[in-house]
């Protein structure tokens, strides 16, 4: 049976990934309501394509087309729906800009989100990553969010527990990945709300502007400022931004790295453990800067991988692999790649 579905074939994907990486996909939709994914089992041929959810493609990287189809999350709405003693719940749509629902809590006085500011991509795609920045993470504000699952052709809810929020990682990316596509999210955002500036950047940034107790508006304007100066525009330059995950180490490997190289960047995880700078390590081996064919690492942020203009997802890939490399070698420490790569 056919749908009356608005479904595009063979689209290139150029436009729909902040990298700017050529790729096409062999069906494509903007999915603008609910209703067109409980549609999408009615169609024989759309039933049994593989599913690529995409929100605002800034944490992806295309090494080939994609034979299946593209569901491009575009579905809007936010709106604070209940309260108690210790918090407002908001809820926003997956299609929603992430910026621009950060900045949407901070005008109506909500704090919570502040850390966040600037950071690229939709609110949908924000649980899978468990998106992180300046000290706070999505998981310290999120209260739950529905998914449309694809085998049960079902709408559910989950709860924070449910979705197993890591350091960048959820269940999303594992037990849940291409099972599901998250519908909106919902958010618990601090009544008695403290600023968190425990970063350097942060707390120097509002030392510079003489603020002494920042607002919530303040951290965001912030980060915002430090986000501007150390990462490219992907508008300009094509990013995912940052493109490795900081490695966690047991304190003893933190120590005796400590030894060799007294400047080494680390921040203490709760459990004793110990989170390295990745972009501290990438810039110490010597690879800021630096064009590898049509892909290159950031001026800025050696975090940042650029697209310098014609890179294919297998230059990205295999300059990547290079700087793995090089870390390894020198540093003893594995680093992981933060965005999907497909």
């Amino acid at each position: 049976m056919k749908t009356t579905l608005p479904i595009q074939r063979n689209v290139s994907l150029r436009a729909y990934n902040s990298f700017g990486l050529e790729a096409q996909a062999a069906a494509y939709l903007r999915v603008t309501e609910v209703v067109q994914l409980a549609k999408l089992g009615q169609d024989a041929e759309l039933a049994k394509m593989p599913y690529l959810v995409l929100g605002g493609g800034s944490n992806i990287v295309f090494t080939r087309d994609f034979s299946g189809l593209v569901l491009h999350m575009a579905t809007k709405g936010i709106a604070v729906v209940g309260e108690d003693a210790d918090f407002t719940y908001v809820r926003a749509a997956a299609g929603e800009d992430w910026h621009a629902f950060v900045n949407w809590t901070l005008d109506r006085g909500l704090g919570g989100l502040e850390n966040l500011s600037l950071i690229p991509g939709s609110v949908g795609a924000s649980p899978v990553q468990n998106i992180g920045a300046y000290g706070a993470e999505l998981s310290d504000c999120f209260y739950a969010l529905t998914l449309f699952d694809f085998e049960s052709g079902e709408t559910k809810t989950m709860n924070k527990a449910e979705c197993a929020f890591g350091y960048r990682d959820s269940i999303f990316k594992h037990a849940m990945r291409d099972r599901c596509v998250i519908l909106d999210v919902t958010f618990a955002l601090p009544k008695r709300w403290q600023a968190n500036t425990t970063y350097a950047d942060v707390s120097q940034e509002l030392a510079a502007r003489g603020i002494v107790s920042p607002t919530a508006r303040d951290v965001s304007d912030a980060v915002t400022v430090i986000r501007k100066r150390k990462l490219p525009d992907p508008l300009v330059l094509g990013n995912a931004g940052s493109f490795f995950k900081n490695p966690v180490v047991p304190a003893a490997v933190k120590d005796a790295l400590v030894k060799q190289y007294p400047q080494l960047v680390s921040y203490p995880e709760k459990d004793g453990s110990f989170k390295l700078a990745a972009g501290w390590l990438v810039d110490q081996s010597g690879w800021k800067g630096k064009t590898s064919g049509h892909a290159g690492v950031s001026e800025t942020q050696a975090l940042v991988l650029v697209n310098r203009g014609a890179a294919s997802g297998q230059d990205v890939i295999a300059l990547a692999q290079a700087i793995q490399k090089d870390v390894a070698a020198r540093f003893g420490v594995a680093l992981d790649i933060e965005p999907t790569v497909i």
